[in-house]
């Protein structure tokens, strides 16, 4: 992925993952509708499709569903530290 691609891939994270300590709990969801990242991802990983997913959720636009699974890879990659 270019430089640009990647920035223009975490802008739009951010403007589409929002979190409100007064709803849900704190928890991150999609542009500050009460649809958490991990109910778009659980269902994804429990074989939903995008298309699925827009038709159950109306308001939810494809670019969302991108945002939900660039923040959870964001969320994972950090440094594991072993100690021995």
């Amino acid at each position: 992925m270019e430089p640009s691609t990647k920035q223009a891939s975490a802008m739009n994270e951010r403007e589409r993952i929002t979190i409100n300590p007064n709803q849900c709990g704190g928890r991150p969801c999609i542009r500050g509708m009460r649809i958490r990242v991990k109910d778009v991802l659980d269902l994804l990983a429990g074989g939903a499709t995008q298309e699925g997913i827009l038709t159950d959720f109306p308001d939810l636009q494809a670019e969302d569903i991108r945002a939900c699974i660039a923040y959870a890879a964001r969320y994972l990659d950090h440094t594991v530290l072993v100690t021995a």
